[in-house]
């Protein structure tokens, strides 16, 4: 998979890409992820400016449409080439990291796992023009119902969690297939040694060796985390 990220801070997520499971999974060849400062599209000579003041009022500032347009069209073309040398449809998908999009789930994550070109737009300042977001973007999607300052670090959220998806990418597949978010379920307390700390003791369950005992302790404690019956 390869992504390209659009954003007014790339130095941010650049160290977070080179960290941890993200950076083996470059490594590997599983996942190329470029960042873009939009800047570099700018119709501003002199000082590079990307954003203008909204029609109608109103606090703050609003990212222009002609260099989010320019830079998406140039990274599209650009992963075109590349499907063309090597003889396969070119298939690009644009996502708006916005706090009014659709929620961030491991279902989302795991749909977009299988995109094959993932361009994700950071939304800076009050946002983006709307004609971007009605003409160019295919997904909004958000990581909460709350504001930060910039689109960068939810992109780069979005980026870790559906990596987890891409084949090859975790060290142990038994993680993801016994993933607890999909079915709604918070994870359950885990112990490790020694067996007893301070006088607190480890469940006796789990010490056992019985596994379909473990599981449904480890099921039970999960519900409750959730506030399930």
């Amino acid at each position: 998979m390869r992504i390209d990220l659009i954003t007014l801070f790339p130095e941010m997520p650049r160290g977070f890409f080179m960290e941890s499971m993200l950076m083996q999974a470059q490594k590997k060849g599983l996942l190329e992820i470029r960042v873009h400062d939009l800047r570099k599209w700018s119709n501003d000579p002199k000082h590079h400016a990307v954003d203008d003041r909204p029609f109608g009022g109103g606090p703050g500032m609003l990212l222009k449409p002609e260099p989010i347009f320019d830079a998406i069209e140039e990274l599209k073309a650009d992963y075109k080439k590349l499907c063309d040398k090597e003889g396969h449809e070119a298939r690009s998908y644009v996502v708006y990291l916005a706090p009014d999009g659709e929620m961030l789930s491991a279902k989302v994550a795991q749909r977009l796992s299988k995109k094959e070109h993932l361009i994700l737009l950071s939304g800076h300042y009050e946002g983006i023009d709307e004609r971007v977001r009605q003409t160019v973007v295919d997904q909004e999607v958000s990581i909460g119902d709350y504001i930060l300052t910039n689109g960068t670090l939810p992109a780069c959220v979005l980026v870790d969690v559906l990596s987890r998806f891409i084949p090859g990418v975790l060290g142990n597949e038994e993680s993801l297939t016994k993933e607890r978010f999909p079915d709604s379920l918070f994870s359950f307390p885990q112990y490790t040694r020694p067996a007893e700390y301070k006088g607190m003791k480890v469940p006796e369950v789990l010490l056992g060796g019985n596994h379909a005992e473990i599981e449904a302790w480890r099921r039970a404690k999960a519900a409750e985390r959730s506030h399930k019956p």
